[in-house]
């Protein structure tokens, strides 16, 4: 095609991590200019008008007035909210093409988007959709497994099995690689959101607090374990009273916080176990040597590692940049984009969940 080729000298090359939770952009020869949340700050009423997109809005959250709403428009790794999706990915597509301030490229850029492997075909249409009218040019597909196991340096390529696990916002994608292609796989809408939401459901069953997301990652980051080894680290924790109505502050231990990430880490364990169980033999054999690589902002999650060895018998990495594993798959396949997008990008995504 015409357009393919003049893309080459007048288009500019966009790797993006759509996540649940944050947004990342690549660019092609700049590196990753953007990673910001994927909160957009929108006007109540029938015209909603965007008031802030990224991390000035993701500071409304949960304090903004009667007349503005904080959103979050991704849901389980997926587009919740058609128009407010399209706005968040111009702002953030102009914002990086501004960093590196290409006024030379005259196209609308080739963008690569990341989405989840469970993605459905109308799902798929919809982030192409929201992509178009948010100014990408020519847009490809990429499965996050796939770009995570890229970015984080496997070797895909090779006729050898490399299992990846990809725990983000909304989604936690499981998957054995090889040869560039995903042998078995699984994706379950279960991630850090989840872990979050059973924080927020501790504190308001066992002290009758209510706290929002925010206050709940926030002690996830700080005191969550997935070991006893840290049941001891306390943190004091501010909300509101569900009885008085008054703002209040208590003390809560890592103990306390394991146990509300209990279910959602077990889903996450099976959803391993189950893609291991329907491994080929041969590629199983394969991670006994290789092991687990983990990757996402979940795999930060303190002994998660120690855990998922514990449980399975593999032994289990967590990536060097694990948020910014599946920008930098993205940025890998932009840099032989013509070779590599066709075989990578836009196939597999839309096959039938598991």
């Amino acid at each position: 095609m015409l357009y393919q080729k003049l893309a080459k000298f007048f288009a500019t090359d966009i790797g993006i991590d759509l996540g649940t939770a944050n947004c990342l952009v690549f660019v092609r020869d700049h590196g990753i200019l953007l990673s910001e949340p994927s909160v957009v700050a929108v006007t109540v009423g029938e015209r909603r008008e965007v008031v802030a997109v990224g991390e000035e809005a993701k500071r409304m959250l949960g304090r903004t007035p009667g007349h503005i709403r904080a959103i979050r428009p991704m849901k389980d790794g997926v587009i919740a909210d058609f128009d407010i999706t399209e706005e968040m990915l111009r702002y953030f597509i102009h914002k990086a093409l501004k960093k590196v301030n290409q006024r030379r490229k005259i196209l609308h850029p080739r963008v690569l988007i990341a989405v989840p492997s469970g993605i459905t075909e109308v799902e798929t249409r919809a982030v192409k959709d929201s992509a178009q009218r948010a100014g990408a040019g020519e847009i490809y597909l990429i499965e996050e497994p796939m770009a995570a196991a890229i970015g984080v340096g496997l070797p895909v390529m090779e006729p050898s099995g490399s299992m990846i696990v990809d725990i983000g916002g909304g989604t936690t994608e499981v998957a054995v690689v090889s040869l560039s292609g995903i042998v078995e796989s699984r994706s379950i809408r279960v991630a850090g959101d989840e872990m979050d939401a059973g924080i927020v459901q501790h504190m308001k069953r066992t002290h009758n607090l209510l706290i929002g997301e925010r206050t709940a990652e926030q002690i996830k980051i700080r005191i969550g374990s997935a070991s006893q080894e840290n049941d001891e680290e306390t943190i004091d924790v501010k909300g509101r009273d569900l009885i008085s109505g008054l703002p209040k502050t208590i003390s809560i231990n890592g103990g306390e916080v394991r146990n509300s990430l209990q279910e959602p880490i077990t889903s996450i364990i099976e959803a391993i176990r189950s893609t291991l169980e329907h491994c080929p033999p041969e590629l199983a054999a394969d991670l006994i040597d290789r092991g687990v690589m983990l990757a996402g902002g979940g795999a930060m999650l303190k002994d998660l590692d120690k855990l998922i060895t514990e449980e399975t018998g593999l032994p289990v990495f967590v990536a060097d940049n694990p948020l910014q594993a599946v920008a930098n798959g993205t940025g890998i396949v932009l840099q032989e984009m013509d070779a590599m997008a066709r075989a990578l990008a836009g196939s597999s995504p839309g096959r039938k969940r598991r």
